[in-house]
């Protein structure tokens, strides 16, 4: 068993009760252990259930995409999330800054499928691979990077990533899929909002992290808003 860690949690708790816990999860902090090592999410479930059994992750996040990540901290909570989640119940709302200035607004209707190559994998559109549907909305562009809001259907890996650059508008920071993502610039991407129709229903939003908050601003996005 890995030891807790020293100090306070590393992440802000956006909503919790007795069953589910919904946290504030910082960019590039893993959710679970990975071959490379380093610190994940599950790390800190000690310090969020006494129980033996538990927490349990209801669903996953890239490490470098930022906000709301939701964990079971009862068994049948997360029997009752995955159910919502497996029905396309569950809202997602994902922020992002992207290159380029698409349309207003649109659908993107495009299985994903994983492919294996010697630089390792990614996520690719094709007609044989998992249906994967995205709504987007623009709301803000300074004329080269727009912000968009995300709603994701469905729940494939790197689906808000690998669904912008189909629209030729990757994700900005993204070093897989064309956003770039030399030096020190990071992953624009935030879980922003997520709705849980439970019996008592889970919802929580993330406000975007400091790495998004000047692109944000030249796309229009005031801090006020989030006052």
């Amino acid at each position: 068993m890995r030891a807790v860690p020293e100090g306070p949690l590393p992440f802000d708790i956006l909503f919790q009760n007795n069953q589910v816990v919904v946290i504030n999860k910082p960019s590039g902090l893993a959710v679970h252990p990975g071959p490379r090592g380093g610190a994940s999410v599950e790390d800190w479930f000690p310090l969020l259930s006494r129980r033996k059994d538990g927490p349990w992750l209801a669903h996953r996040l890239d490490a470098d995409t930022a906000g709301c990540l939701a964990i079971a901290l009862r068994k049948q909570a997360l029997i009752d999330m995955q159910a919502c989640f497996a029905a396309g119940q569950v809202k997602k709302i994902y922020w992002a800054v992207v290159r380029g200035v698409p349309a207003e607004s649109g659908v993107i209707d495009q299985p994903v499928m994983r492919v294996s190559g010697p630089a390792g994998w990614k996520m690719v559109v094709h007609p044989e691979g998992q249906s994967a549907a995205t709504t987007w909305r623009r709301l803000g562009t300074d004329g080269t990077l727009s912000w968009l809001e995300l709603t994701l259907h469905t729940g494939r890996t790197h689906q808000a990533r690998i669904h912008c650059a189909a629209i030729g508008a990757p994700v900005v920071g993204d070093p897989v899929y064309g956003g770039g993502g030399a030096g020190a610039q990071r992953l624009q991407l935030l879980s922003r909002e997520i709705s849980i129709p439970l019996t008592v229903p889970v919802t929580a939003v993330a406000p975007p992290p400091e790495h998004m908050r000047s692109t944000l601003i030249r796309c229009g996005w005031s801090p006020l808003r989030e006052a």
